[in-house]
């Protein structure tokens, strides 16, 4: 069970760290967008590693859902209704944690919206 959760954390962390690589080498995102993609990275992280122990699951899908969405703000030609989607599914997946974990749900719904401002 500990080995379990700790091979899933390294690749919570791996994850995260690519979407942060990701961001930097983007020359999709302007430099102030790119900025406040990042600071709200090192939020999400934080905010994540208060959940990992309680809410494993939902962490897997809030960063699965973040780098999702991520992805097709990036990618080109992007594709509106997979952006959507994603957005939306990312939306639902901390839904249920917003009483009790209120920061991510505001992290989550600051991306959402700076993914969206970035012309997805």
């Amino acid at each position: 069970m500990i080995r379990a959760y700790k091979r899933e954390n390294i690749m919570l962390d791996e994850t995260l760290a690519q979407l942060e690589t990701n961001i930097r080498a983007s020359d999709a995102i302007q430099a102030d967008k790119k900025a406040e993609l990042l600071r709200l990275l090192i939020t999400l992280k934080s905010e994540v590693a208060t959940l990992e122990h309680t809410h494993a699951e939902h962490v897997e899908s809030v960063i699965g859902l973040t780098e999702r969405s991520m992805h097709e703000a990036l990618r080109q030609p992007k594709d509106p209704q997979l952006t959507a989607s994603a957005l939306q599914e990312l939306a639902a997946s901390v839904a249920e944690l917003e009483v009790s974990h209120p920061q991510l749900v505001n992290v989550v719904n600051a991306i959402s919206v700076l993914l969206s401002n970035i012309g997805i």
